[in-house]
């Protein structure tokens, strides 16, 4: 079986050469091709892999087109629904996450310059180059996946890639308490909550299911309200029909046309939003944030990184002192208290699972920010 699969990647590169060479040759020569690449590869293994089956020639041509503008060998692992991410640690080294774990799989590239050439059919259609001047990119593709890559110098071991799976659709509330990630009682509760309009933030670590819960509580909203959706990446899948969804744009090569989150949440401020949905605050927009939800602006949603539902807090108000504008701490402290009712902290588990830790509710304690849990369910 070894042997057959060597013989058919093999067979697959020469070809693939001499598919790329022919369009070049075209190309230099002014002519466009007059069939689709799936046509011109399938005629090309006809003529030159005859004596194959017809199954095996099918599945060679199948494999030089997924070389030729696919993804190569990641193109199995995309298309496995249970997929939830993958990461590529160099050319040989490839892992997946099923159901909130990561396992190492049988799938890698020949060499760095196949995995390379992955990655540029990746960042091609978003125009966005990577390069030993820009060696980092993070993006979006058109499906709402997150991709992020680092190349050496800065990956010491070969290129690293990492694509985060996004659906076409996200599991509501009432499922994510089908699921175990949420309980009934919570569930009402975050829905009196949000209903009512107060303003929730969703914290938790990376990958313990933040998007997922913010998605779910957008459900809540009443259908009639306008909402404004700002993210670095749109993950957010809402189902509501009024609903303006903006995106952060990263610089250009030359440096410019940068647009961050903090620019579209002073202007999602003059789109009369009934609600301003934030994927997750990060830096200096933390500031404009709890500028808006002490203006008028109620029953805000977002997330933040964080160890707990307090220390969501804490960070809150740091980044927002990261905004530089002077104000004292004590300051920021009290638009925090003022601005932000409920934090929801969720985590993931060592068994991958992922369940709503803690709900808190934001008061003031000694002059000082503090959480108090408003049920037990949520503190088990």
């Amino acid at each position: 079986m070894a042997t057959r699969e060597h013989h058919l990647a093999g067979l697959a590169d020469e070809l693939r050469f001499r598919l790329i060479e022919r369009r070049r040759v075209a190309a230099a020569g002014g002519r466009v091709a007059a069939v689709d690449l799936s046509d011109e590869v399938h005629a090309l293994v006809e003529e030159k892999a005859a004596l194959l089956g017809q199954a095996t020639r099918e599945e060679l041509a199948a494999r030089i087109v997924r070389d030729t503008v696919g993804l190569g060998p990641l193109e199995v692992l995309l298309a496995d629904p249970s997929v939830e991410e993958v990461m590529v640690n160099g050319p040989g080294e490839v892992y997946v996450e099923r159901a909130g774990r990561i396992e190492e799989v049988d799938v890698h590239f020949p060499d760095e310059e196949d995995l390379r050439n992955a990655i540029e059919r990746i960042l091609a259609p978003l125009g966005r180059r990577i390069d030993e001047l820009s060696p980092m990119v993070d993006a979006r593709l058109a499906d709402g996946s997150r991709v992020n890559v680092v190349i050496p110098p800065l990956a010491v071991d070969g290129p690293a890639l990492s694509i985060r799976r996004f659906g076409a659709s996200r599991p509501g509330a009432r499922e994510l308490v089908e699921r175990g990630s949420l309980g009934a009682a919570q569930c009402e509760l975050l829905e009196q909550a949000v209903a009512g309009r107060r303003s929730v933030l969703v914290s938790g670590g990376t990958g313990a299911g933040k998007t997922t819960l913010l998605n779910a509580l957008s459900g809540f909203i009443d259908s009639g309200e306008r909402i404004v959706t700002i993210e670095d990446a749109a993950e957010l899948r809402l189902q509501q029909r009024h609903v303006v969804r903006l995106e952060s744009r990263p610089a250009s090569v030359e440096g410019k046309g940068e647009v961050t989150v903090r620019d579209l949440l002073r202007n999602a401020l003059r789109m009369r939003p009934d609600r301003i949905v934030i994927g997750e605050v990060r830096g200096p927009e933390a500031l404009d944030l709890l500028t808006a939800l002490n203006t008028g602006h109620e029953g805000a949603l977002s997330t933040l990184h964080a160890n707990s539902a307090a220390d969501a807090l804490s960070r809150l108000e740091t980044l927002a002192l990261m905004a530089g504008v002077g104000l004292p701490h004590e300051a920021i402290a009290e638009q925090v208290q003022r601005g932000v009712d409920l934090v929801v902290h969720v985590e993931r588990r060592l068994d991958g699972s992922r369940r709503v830790a803690e709900i808190g509710e934001v008061v003031r304690v000694a002059g000082a920010t503090a959480v108090r849990a408003l049920n037990a369910e949520a503190t088990r």
